[in-house]
């Protein structure tokens, strides 16, 4: 399957965030969150929609300012404990009743202010392979891996202490892209259909989980602009 093959882009916004109240909307760069996710899906080869599912008003409008669709996520899968995939599904499902949905789906996350167009289409190379049916941004992880009752994950302790290069390669999964086959993430409702392909994106940048990620991203960002 060509990497241009013309992918939908959901990028769910809920309006709720206890952590950081508001989170989508809060600037980066001077673009809202929001704005970032839509701009680096446009920015896509590979991405011919782009789809914002909210169920905040003022999520709705600054998404469509920045040239978004918007599917009204319902309440009763808008709260804390709703999954992505829900918000996904009833997109689709929303989608659909306009037309034929594309054969490929990438989800977009607003607490990923760096991605990219670039690093969307990096990912969407995977399915240049016709076997796998999702694929997702992972960065390379160099560390030793602990468990709480002191075990090592990657590493033995109780051998004589490998260097850092040496280890096994270990990927941590960025959080930030995901693509799948349409009809198979309807199928199966999970991001993660088999066979998958990690794919592994340089700089990725952090993830907004906490106040002091957003902090650090704003600083970021203005070094960039400097």
């Amino acid at each position: 399957m060509s990497a241009t093959a013309g992918a939908l882009a959901v990028i769910p916004a809920r309006g709720g965030s206890k952590g950081i109240p508001g989170k989508n909307l809060q600037a980066v760069g001077g673009l809202s969150l929001v704005a970032r996710s839509v701009q680096a899906a446009f920015a896509s080869r590979g991405v011919d929609r782009v789809v914002v599912s909210t169920d905040d008003d003022a999520i709705a409008g600054e998404a469509q300012s920045h040239g978004a669709e918007v599917v009204r996520r319902p309440v009763a899968i808008a709260g804390d404990t709703a999954s992505s995939e829900s918000a996904l599904l009833h997109a689709l499902d929303t989608l659909e009743q306009q037309g034929p949905l594309p054969s490929l789906l990438v989800f977009l996350q607003c607490t990923s202010p760096f991605t990219s167009g670039a690093q969307i289409d990096q990912v969407l190379t995977a399915f240049e392979n016709p076997e796998i049916n999702s694929a997702f941004a992972v960065a390379p992880w160099h560390g030793f891996l602990w468990r709480n009752d002191g075990r090592g994950i990657n590493h033995d302790p109780q051998h004589p202490r490998q260097r850092r290069q040496d280890l096994e390669p270990a990927f941590l999964e960025t959080g930030a892209i995901y693509a799948m086959s349409t009809a198979c993430f309807r199928a199966e409702g999970s991001r993660f259909c088999a066979p998958w392909q990690p794919v592994v994106i340089d700089d990725s940048g952090p993830e907004i989980d906490t106040p002091a990620d957003l902090a650090l991203c704003r600083s970021l960002a203005a070094l960039t602009a400097s």
